[in-house]
């Protein structure tokens, strides 16, 4: 029997060691490309999609931008290392004006 091409969520969650709920978040906030099958949650995701997603995620992983924390999938797609850098970079500029202003 040859090779399937298409994953069911339920075999996506699995691979990944994750709950299906997860699975469907991926997809959803299109970290993970799927498609969808009739109606009523019939998603498949392509085997070499998700080969490119699993390396795509130690790319991330190698990088260091990974976000602290999962939870947060904002985070996770604009990169813990420049959302840092920037909040750091801000601050001490945002502080200068009010200090300025109640010191006036």
């Amino acid at each position: 029997m040859p090779t399937p091409r298409f994953l069911t969520l339920d075999d996506v969650a699995e691979i990944l060691a994750v709950s299906w709920s997860q699975a469907y978040a991926l997809v959803r906030r299109k970290e993970l490309i799927a498609i969808q099958i009739g109606g009523r949650g019939q998603w498949r995701v392509e085997v070499d999609e998700l080969e490119r997603f699993i390396q795509r995620k130690y790319a991330e992983a190698r990088a260091g931008t990974v976000a602290d924390e999962p939870g947060d999938g904002q985070s996770a797609d604009t990169g813990a290392t420049d959302t840092g850098a920037a909040d750091t970079e801000a601050a001490p500029a945002a502080e200068a004006p009010r200090t300025a202003r109640s010191g006036s």
